[in-house]
Protein backbone atom coordinates (compact mmCIF):
# COMPACT_ATOMS: atom_id res chain seq x y z
CA UNK A 1 0.00 0.00 0.00
CA UNK A 2 1.10 3.20 -1.30
CA UNK A 3 2.15 5.97 1.96
CA UNK A 4 -0.35 8.62 2.43
CA UNK A 5 0.90 11.59 0.53
CA UNK A 6 0.43 15.12 2.17
CA UNK A 7 -0.03 16.62 -1.68
CA UNK A 8 -3.01 13.99 -2.01
CA UNK A 9 -4.13 12.79 1.12
CA UNK A 10 -7.43 11.45 -0.72
CA UNK A 11 -5.49 9.32 -3.09
CA UNK A 12 -6.94 10.78 -6.33
CA UNK A 13 -5.93 9.13 -9.52
CA UNK A 14 -3.18 11.73 -11.19
CA UNK A 15 -3.27 12.61 -14.35
CA UNK A 16 -0.67 14.60 -16.82
CA UNK A 17 -1.91 16.34 -19.59
CA UNK A 18 1.01 17.28 -22.11
CA UNK A 19 0.18 19.58 -24.89
CA UNK A 20 1.75 20.06 -28.78
CA UNK A 21 4.91 22.17 -28.88
CA UNK A 22 7.78 21.50 -30.47
CA UNK A 23 10.88 22.46 -28.18
CA UNK A 24 8.95 24.20 -25.59
CA UNK A 25 7.87 20.65 -24.30
CA UNK A 26 10.90 21.19 -22.46
CA UNK A 27 8.67 23.33 -20.16
CA UNK A 28 6.41 20.08 -19.31
CA UNK A 29 9.78 18.31 -18.31
CA UNK A 30 10.10 20.70 -16.01
CA UNK A 31 6.41 20.08 -14.63
CA UNK A 32 6.95 16.55 -14.36
CA UNK A 33 10.34 17.03 -12.44
CA UNK A 34 8.75 18.93 -9.76
CA UNK A 35 5.95 16.48 -9.68
CA UNK A 36 8.57 13.24 -9.43
CA UNK A 37 10.68 15.05 -6.24
CA UNK A 38 7.38 15.38 -4.55
CA UNK A 39 6.43 11.92 -5.41
CA UNK A 40 3.17 12.60 -7.35
CA UNK A 41 3.44 9.90 -10.36
CA UNK A 42 0.94 10.30 -12.42
CA UNK A 43 -1.02 6.83 -12.87
CA UNK A 44 -2.44 8.35 -16.59
CA UNK A 45 -0.75 10.40 -19.11
CA UNK A 46 -2.39 11.61 -22.17
CA UNK A 47 -0.06 13.56 -25.11
CA UNK A 48 -0.14 14.71 -28.19
CA UNK A 49 2.96 16.16 -30.26
CA UNK A 50 6.18 16.49 -28.40
CA UNK A 51 3.53 15.68 -25.33
CA UNK A 52 3.33 12.12 -26.79
CA UNK A 53 7.05 11.91 -26.79
CA UNK A 54 7.67 13.13 -23.58
CA UNK A 55 4.39 10.81 -22.17
CA UNK A 56 6.51 8.23 -23.63
CA UNK A 57 9.82 8.83 -22.37
CA UNK A 58 7.86 8.88 -18.72
CA UNK A 59 5.55 6.20 -19.20
CA UNK A 60 8.14 3.92 -20.77
CA UNK A 61 10.79 3.62 -17.87
CA UNK A 62 10.84 2.80 -14.41
CA UNK A 63 10.48 5.18 -11.51
CA UNK A 64 14.19 5.41 -11.31
CA UNK A 65 15.70 5.76 -14.63
CA UNK A 66 12.22 7.70 -15.67
CA UNK A 67 13.92 11.80 -15.10
CA UNK A 68 17.07 10.55 -16.18
CA UNK A 69 16.00 9.41 -19.59
CA UNK A 70 13.99 12.48 -19.48
CA UNK A 71 16.91 14.54 -19.52
CA UNK A 72 18.49 12.60 -22.10
CA UNK A 73 16.28 13.41 -24.68
CA UNK A 74 16.46 16.98 -24.39
CA UNK A 75 20.36 17.12 -24.11
CA UNK A 76 20.16 14.72 -27.93
CA UNK A 77 17.94 17.09 -29.15
CA UNK A 78 19.45 20.59 -28.07
CA UNK A 79 21.56 22.58 -30.49
CA UNK A 80 24.79 22.86 -28.98
CA UNK A 81 25.64 26.56 -28.38
CA UNK A 82 29.33 27.72 -28.88
CA UNK A 83 28.99 30.80 -26.16
CA UNK A 84 27.59 31.17 -22.73
CA UNK A 85 24.21 32.69 -23.35
CA UNK A 86 24.08 34.08 -19.76
CA UNK A 87 27.52 36.37 -20.91
CA UNK A 88 26.08 38.30 -23.66
CA UNK A 89 23.60 41.25 -23.92
CA UNK A 90 20.33 40.57 -25.08
CA UNK A 91 20.44 41.18 -28.76
CA UNK A 92 23.59 39.15 -29.49
CA UNK A 93 21.59 36.70 -27.16
CA UNK A 94 18.35 36.84 -29.87
CA UNK A 95 20.41 36.88 -32.59
CA UNK A 96 22.35 33.75 -31.34
CA UNK A 97 18.63 31.70 -31.03
CA UNK A 98 17.76 33.53 -34.04
CA UNK A 99 20.85 31.51 -35.90
CA UNK A 100 20.29 28.37 -34.05
CA UNK A 101 16.74 28.11 -35.04
CA UNK A 102 17.60 28.95 -38.99
CA UNK A 103 20.36 26.24 -38.87
CA UNK A 104 17.34 23.55 -37.35
CA UNK A 105 15.74 24.61 -39.95
CA UNK A 106 18.57 23.50 -42.84
CA UNK A 107 20.11 21.00 -41.06
CA UNK A 108 17.72 19.56 -39.13
CA UNK A 109 17.97 17.99 -35.12
CA UNK A 110 20.43 14.91 -34.72
CA UNK A 111 18.21 12.42 -33.20
CA UNK A 112 14.81 13.61 -34.08
CA UNK A 113 14.98 14.83 -37.80
CA UNK A 114 16.89 15.37 -40.92
CA UNK A 115 15.85 17.20 -44.07
CA UNK A 116 15.01 15.62 -47.12
CA UNK A 117 17.27 17.41 -49.77
CA UNK A 118 16.41 17.39 -53.42
CA UNK A 119 13.17 15.78 -52.64
CA UNK A 120 11.07 15.74 -55.74
CA UNK A 121 8.09 16.84 -52.87
CA UNK A 122 9.53 19.99 -52.16
CA UNK A 123 9.49 20.93 -55.88
CA UNK A 124 5.52 19.87 -56.25
CA UNK A 125 5.94 16.64 -57.52
CA UNK A 126 3.91 13.60 -56.44
CA UNK A 127 5.88 10.98 -53.82
CA UNK A 128 4.86 8.03 -51.84
CA UNK A 129 2.65 8.95 -48.53
CA UNK A 130 5.44 7.70 -46.39
CA UNK A 131 7.56 10.77 -47.70
CA UNK A 132 5.54 13.56 -47.84
CA UNK A 133 7.06 15.83 -45.70
CA UNK A 134 10.13 18.20 -46.02
CA UNK A 135 11.91 15.91 -43.51
CA UNK A 136 12.71 12.45 -42.26
CA UNK A 137 11.77 11.43 -38.66
CA UNK A 138 13.60 7.79 -38.93
CA UNK A 139 16.02 9.29 -36.38
CA UNK A 140 13.78 10.05 -33.89
CA UNK A 141 12.43 5.86 -33.46
CA UNK A 142 16.12 5.68 -33.21
CA UNK A 143 16.31 7.85 -30.30
CA UNK A 144 12.53 6.87 -28.66
CA UNK A 145 13.66 2.82 -29.25
CA UNK A 146 16.97 3.48 -27.22
CA UNK A 147 15.08 5.55 -24.21
CA UNK A 148 12.03 3.85 -24.13
CA UNK A 149 11.27 0.31 -22.77
CA UNK A 150 8.32 -0.47 -24.72
CA UNK A 151 7.83 -4.06 -22.94
CA UNK A 152 7.56 -2.09 -20.06
CA UNK A 153 5.42 0.65 -21.18
CA UNK A 154 2.96 -2.17 -22.62
CA UNK A 155 3.13 -3.64 -19.17
CA UNK A 156 0.34 -4.08 -17.37
CA UNK A 157 -0.11 -2.13 -13.88
CA UNK A 158 2.73 0.24 -15.07
CA UNK A 159 1.21 3.99 -15.94
CA UNK A 160 -1.69 4.25 -18.21
CA UNK A 161 -0.33 6.22 -21.36
CA UNK A 162 -2.66 7.59 -24.16
CA UNK A 163 -1.20 9.40 -27.52
CA UNK A 164 -3.37 10.80 -29.85
CA UNK A 165 -3.01 10.80 -33.77
CA UNK A 166 -5.13 12.18 -36.94
CA UNK A 167 -6.66 9.51 -38.98
CA UNK A 168 -5.32 11.06 -42.61
CA UNK A 169 -7.85 9.70 -44.63
CA UNK A 170 -10.92 10.71 -42.17
CA UNK A 171 -9.79 13.59 -40.35
CA UNK A 172 -11.15 11.90 -37.34
CA UNK A 173 -8.86 11.56 -33.95
CA UNK A 174 -7.74 8.45 -32.84
CA UNK A 175 -6.57 8.06 -29.36
CA UNK A 176 -3.93 4.99 -28.54
CA UNK A 177 -4.24 3.62 -25.38
CA UNK A 178 -1.80 1.05 -23.76
CA UNK A 179 -4.24 -0.42 -21.66
CA UNK A 180 -6.50 -1.58 -24.97
CA UNK A 181 -3.67 -2.24 -27.48
CA UNK A 182 0.19 -2.44 -27.59
CA UNK A 183 1.92 0.76 -27.94
CA UNK A 184 5.09 0.57 -30.63
CA UNK A 185 7.57 3.56 -31.43
CA UNK A 186 5.59 4.03 -35.07
CA UNK A 187 2.62 5.05 -32.39
CA UNK A 188 4.48 7.90 -30.72
CA UNK A 189 6.32 9.27 -34.17
CA UNK A 190 2.28 9.27 -35.73
CA UNK A 191 1.23 11.73 -33.11
CA UNK A 192 4.60 14.01 -33.31
CA UNK A 193 3.71 14.05 -37.35
CA UNK A 194 2.52 17.53 -37.86
CA UNK A 195 2.62 18.14 -41.88
CA UNK A 196 4.33 19.32 -44.17
CA UNK A 197 7.22 19.47 -42.35
CA UNK A 198 6.93 15.79 -40.82
CA UNK A 199 5.63 12.85 -43.04
CA UNK A 200 2.60 10.81 -41.80
CA UNK A 201 2.95 7.02 -40.23
CA UNK A 202 1.09 3.71 -41.22
CA UNK A 203 -0.28 1.97 -38.77
CA UNK A 204 -2.58 -1.24 -39.66
CA UNK A 205 -2.77 0.14 -43.20
CA UNK A 206 -3.83 3.91 -42.43
CA UNK A 207 -1.51 6.57 -42.45
CA UNK A 208 -1.76 9.02 -39.25
CA UNK A 209 -0.84 12.92 -38.49
CA UNK A 210 -0.39 14.74 -35.22
CA UNK A 211 -3.39 14.61 -33.18
CA UNK A 212 -2.58 18.56 -32.45
CA UNK A 213 -4.07 19.54 -36.05
CA UNK A 214 -7.40 18.11 -34.56
CA UNK A 215 -7.11 19.55 -30.47
CA UNK A 216 -3.68 20.34 -29.63
CA UNK A 217 -4.44 19.97 -25.82
CA UNK A 218 -6.25 16.09 -25.03
CA UNK A 219 -8.05 17.29 -22.07
CA UNK A 220 -11.41 16.59 -23.92
CA UNK A 221 -9.67 12.50 -23.64
CA UNK A 222 -9.65 12.69 -19.74
CA UNK A 223 -13.37 14.18 -19.42
CA UNK A 224 -14.70 11.87 -21.78
CA UNK A 225 -13.25 8.96 -20.38
CA UNK A 226 -16.05 6.22 -18.48
CA UNK A 227 -16.11 6.05 -15.44
CA UNK A 228 -15.42 9.21 -13.75
CA UNK A 229 -13.22 8.89 -11.03
CA UNK A 230 -12.01 11.84 -8.56
CA UNK A 231 -8.50 12.86 -10.10
CA UNK A 232 -6.32 15.33 -9.84
CA UNK A 233 -5.18 16.53 -13.41
CA UNK A 234 -2.32 18.53 -14.20
CA UNK A 235 -2.40 20.44 -17.58
CA UNK A 236 0.23 21.50 -19.28
CA UNK A 237 -0.50 24.32 -21.85
CA UNK A 238 2.33 25.41 -24.19
CA UNK A 239 0.78 28.68 -26.19
CA UNK A 240 -1.65 31.09 -24.95
CA UNK A 241 -4.87 31.77 -26.39
CA UNK A 242 -4.17 35.55 -24.97
CA UNK A 243 -1.81 37.99 -25.61
CA UNK A 244 -1.57 41.74 -27.06
CA UNK A 245 -2.35 43.28 -30.54
CA UNK A 246 0.59 42.42 -32.83
CA UNK A 247 2.12 45.26 -34.44
CA UNK A 248 4.58 43.68 -36.68
CA UNK A 249 4.69 40.24 -39.17
CA UNK A 250 6.81 38.53 -36.25
CA UNK A 251 3.83 39.32 -33.92
CA UNK A 252 1.42 38.75 -36.03
CA UNK A 253 2.40 35.15 -37.36
CA UNK A 254 3.62 34.67 -33.56
CA UNK A 255 -0.18 35.51 -32.21
CA UNK A 256 -1.84 33.30 -35.38
CA UNK A 257 0.08 30.68 -33.89
CA UNK A 258 -0.44 30.96 -30.77
CA UNK A 259 -4.28 31.63 -30.93
CA UNK A 260 -4.29 28.05 -33.35
CA UNK A 261 -2.74 25.82 -31.27
CA UNK A 262 -3.80 27.30 -27.95
CA UNK A 263 -5.67 25.33 -25.44
CA UNK A 264 -9.67 24.65 -26.21
CA UNK A 265 -9.61 23.54 -22.69
CA UNK A 266 -12.90 26.31 -21.48
CA UNK A 267 -15.07 24.71 -23.99
CA UNK A 268 -14.15 21.49 -22.93
CA UNK A 269 -14.38 22.27 -19.46
CA UNK A 270 -18.48 23.61 -19.80
CA UNK A 271 -19.04 20.47 -21.99
CA UNK A 272 -18.15 18.38 -19.11
CA UNK A 273 -20.02 20.72 -16.18
CA UNK A 274 -23.09 20.32 -18.01
CA UNK A 275 -23.07 16.54 -18.85
CA UNK A 276 -21.89 15.72 -15.33
CA UNK A 277 -24.60 17.79 -13.91
CA UNK A 278 -27.22 15.86 -16.30
CA UNK A 279 -25.74 12.49 -14.97
CA UNK A 280 -26.13 13.80 -11.69
CA UNK A 281 -29.97 14.93 -12.26
CA UNK A 282 -30.03 11.59 -13.99
CA UNK A 283 -29.14 9.79 -10.34
CA UNK A 284 -31.28 11.84 -8.40
CA UNK A 285 -34.25 10.95 -10.35
CA UNK A 286 -33.41 7.16 -10.62
CA UNK A 287 -32.72 7.22 -7.08
CA UNK A 288 -36.47 8.26 -6.45
CA UNK A 289 -37.90 5.38 -8.18
CA UNK A 290 -39.48 2.61 -6.61
CA UNK A 291 -37.55 -0.44 -6.52
CA UNK A 292 -40.14 -1.89 -8.50
CA UNK A 293 -39.66 0.51 -11.51
CA UNK A 294 -35.59 0.00 -10.75
CA UNK A 295 -34.30 -2.57 -13.95
CA UNK A 296 -30.76 -4.31 -14.00
CA UNK A 297 -30.73 -2.25 -16.90
CA UNK A 298 -30.95 1.35 -15.45
CA UNK A 299 -28.72 -0.24 -12.60
CA UNK A 300 -25.96 -0.71 -14.92
CA UNK A 301 -26.66 2.39 -16.94
CA UNK A 302 -25.64 4.02 -13.80
CA UNK A 303 -22.63 2.37 -12.73
CA UNK A 304 -21.03 3.00 -16.59
CA UNK A 305 -21.20 6.59 -15.86
CA UNK A 306 -19.65 6.21 -12.55
CA UNK A 307 -20.74 7.72 -9.35
CA UNK A 308 -20.32 11.76 -8.41
CA UNK A 309 -16.44 12.41 -8.84
CA UNK A 310 -14.45 15.68 -8.29
CA UNK A 311 -11.81 16.82 -11.02
CA UNK A 312 -9.12 19.01 -10.18
CA UNK A 313 -7.50 20.48 -12.82
CA UNK A 314 -4.43 22.48 -12.49
CA UNK A 315 -3.47 24.43 -15.21
CA UNK A 316 0.59 25.56 -16.05
CA UNK A 317 0.77 27.93 -19.11
CA UNK A 318 4.31 28.59 -20.54
CA UNK A 319 4.56 32.34 -20.40
CA UNK A 320 7.71 32.72 -22.03
CA UNK A 321 6.82 35.36 -24.88
CA UNK A 322 10.68 34.17 -27.16
CA UNK A 323 10.71 37.27 -28.29
CA UNK A 324 7.55 36.65 -30.59
CA UNK A 325 9.80 34.48 -32.11
CA UNK A 326 6.47 32.65 -34.71
CA UNK A 327 9.52 29.96 -35.21
CA UNK A 328 10.14 29.58 -31.13
CA UNK A 329 8.52 25.71 -31.20
CA UNK A 330 11.90 24.81 -33.18
CA UNK A 331 13.88 26.94 -30.92
CA UNK A 332 15.72 23.79 -29.33
CA UNK A 333 19.18 25.69 -28.86
CA UNK A 334 20.39 24.75 -25.54
CA UNK A 335 20.03 28.13 -23.49
CA UNK A 336 16.26 27.97 -24.31
CA UNK A 337 15.65 24.66 -24.11
CA UNK A 338 17.32 24.71 -20.54
CA UNK A 339 15.49 28.19 -19.16
CA UNK A 340 12.15 26.53 -20.45
CA UNK A 341 12.99 23.46 -18.51
CA UNK A 342 13.78 25.56 -15.35
CA UNK A 343 10.25 27.33 -15.85
CA UNK A 344 8.48 24.45 -15.90
CA UNK A 345 9.96 23.41 -12.71
CA UNK A 346 9.43 26.74 -10.81
CA UNK A 347 5.83 27.05 -11.84
CA UNK A 348 4.77 23.55 -10.85
CA UNK A 349 6.74 24.09 -7.52
CA UNK A 350 4.47 27.31 -7.35
CA UNK A 351 1.34 25.41 -7.97
CA UNK A 352 2.12 22.60 -5.36
CA UNK A 353 3.02 25.11 -2.71
CA UNK A 354 -0.66 26.57 -3.53
CA UNK A 355 -2.09 23.63 -3.17
CA UNK A 356 -5.27 24.18 -3.80
CA UNK A 357 -7.19 21.06 -4.70
CA UNK A 358 -6.38 20.26 -1.05
CA UNK A 359 -9.51 22.87 0.11
CA UNK A 360 -12.68 21.14 0.63
CA UNK A 361 -15.95 21.35 -2.37
CA UNK A 362 -19.17 20.81 -1.82
CA UNK A 363 -20.70 17.24 -2.84
CA UNK A 364 -21.38 17.21 -6.42
CA UNK A 365 -18.66 19.45 -7.38
CA UNK A 366 -17.87 18.03 -10.94
CA UNK A 367 -14.52 19.94 -11.83
CA UNK A 368 -12.47 22.87 -10.10
CA UNK A 369 -9.79 24.27 -12.27
CA UNK A 370 -6.79 25.68 -10.27
CA UNK A 371 -4.54 28.72 -12.05
CA UNK A 372 -1.61 29.80 -10.94
CA UNK A 373 -0.81 32.31 -8.58
CA UNK A 374 0.60 35.17 -9.97
CA UNK A 375 4.64 35.31 -9.57
CA UNK A 376 6.42 37.90 -7.54
CA UNK A 377 9.35 38.28 -10.10
CA UNK A 378 9.12 39.08 -13.53
CA UNK A 379 9.13 36.28 -16.27
CA UNK A 380 12.45 36.18 -18.52
CA UNK A 381 12.44 35.21 -21.97
CA UNK A 382 14.81 32.61 -23.31
CA UNK A 383 18.07 32.84 -22.18
CA UNK A 384 17.45 35.14 -19.33
CA UNK A 385 15.88 38.10 -21.60
CA UNK A 386 13.40 40.05 -19.77
CA UNK A 387 10.04 39.65 -21.72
Amino acid sequence: MKPVNRLNPGALRIVLVLQGGGALGAYQAGVYQALHEHELVPDWIVGTSIGAINAALLAGNDKSTRLQRLKQFWDRVAHREGIDMARIPDVQRRANIWLSTVDTIVRGIPGFFTPRLFSPFSFGMAVEPEVASFYDTAALADTLGALVDFDYLNTPGGIRLTVNALKVTTGKLVSFDNTRQTINVEHVRACGSMPPGFPPVRIGGELYWDGGLYSNTPLETVLDDLPHVDSLCFMVDLWNAEGPEPTTLDEVQTRSKDVTFASRSSRQIEDYLSTHQLRHQLRELFSHLPARAKSDAGIDALAAIGSDSTMHVVRLQYAGRDWHMPLKDINFSKGSIAWRWDQGYQDALRALKHAGWLTAVSAGTGLVVHELPPRDNDRRAPGGARA
